[in-house]
């Protein structure tokens, strides 16, 4: 159904400490990681120009939060993989971090959230990685502790990769089961590469499912990200990784209270390349 990757170890393990900077370092990845994000804040249909709170399941890295951060908004991340979590503080990404495994449910109180985001993790509940591992209840456990922790007008969007329609139909049967509205968005249904798959899940009621892209409709949906990102570009927002957008992440983080490194003459200056 479509290309999934192919892991032969359960991702706390699978993702050890080289695997994890392997993982954040390869700029394939990283441009992937962030076009993905990006279409998960599209579905969410967050309200512009206003910051939310937004869980993001499966964080890895940190490299979907940075996208997050991008976007004017706040993050809280969970993940399985310590060593994943490491190199994210090592990044000094501005969300905080939870080691969790989202089997076991959404640690966090009622109503906390304004939406969430998950790239290319759920599909990991389906393995069973222990004995004690029964993915039906896993999803339904993860899916109902997911739905008290947004609020009633709160949307989830999933990336994900499914091997078969039976994972499809346990995905929104258990989600359906826990209380969200919703279905699965196909991106690009006709192409073999560019087909991608999102969960778009809802908590206030039923309504329909956003347009997926590649289809009849793409242009309308084209047009509207575009005004988007023109509405952001116009923001004034430094660009990224210059030296004013470090300055200015720095000081958000000092002001969350973390350990920051001091700024200095160096700060945002660009590396020669010479040693």
């Amino acid at each position: 159904m479509s290309r999934r990757p192919e892991f032969q170890a359960p991702p706390e393990i699978f993702y050890n400490e080289d695997e994890a900077r392997k993982y954040t370092q390869n700029s394939r990845i990283i441009n992937i990681q962030a076009e993905m994000t990006e279409r998960c804040l599209e579905l969410l249909l967050l309200p512009e120009d206003t910051p939310c709170l937004l869980l993001d399941i499966g964080c890895g890295s940190g490299l979907s939060g940075s996208v997050l951060e991008e976007n004017g908004h706040m993050w809280i991340g969970m993940d399985i993989s310590n060593a994943m979590l490491e190199v994210a503080l090592e990044r000094e990404t501005e969300g905080d971090l939870v080691l969790s495994d989202m089997g076991e449910g959404v640690p966090f109180r009622a109503g906390c959230f304004d939406g969430a985001v998950s790239v290319s993790a759920i599909q990991w509940l389906f393995n069973a990685d222990k004995k004690s591992h029964q993915p039906i209840k896993r999803l339904y456990k993860f899916f109902s502790t997911l739905y008290a922790s947004l609020s009633r007008s709160a949307r989830a969007v999933f990336q994900f990769y499914p091997q078969n329609e039976t994972q499809l139909e346990l995905l929104t049967s258990q989600a359906m089961k826990a209380g969200f509205y919703g279905g699965v968005v196909i991106d690009y249904p006709n192409s073999t590469k560019a087909k991608k798959f999102f969960l778009v899940l809802m908590t206030g009621g039923s309504a329909p499912l956003p347009q997926a892209l590649g289809t009849d409709e793409e242009s309308d949906l084209q047009v509207k990200y575009a005004k988007r990102e023109a509405s952001r570009n116009a923001r004034g927002k430094p660009l990224k990784n210059t030296k004013a957008w470090l300055l200015e992440k720095k000081e958000r983080r000092r002001k969350q209270g973390k350990d920051t490194k001091p700024d200095t003459k160096y700060t945002g200056r660009k590396r020669s390349g010479r040693f």
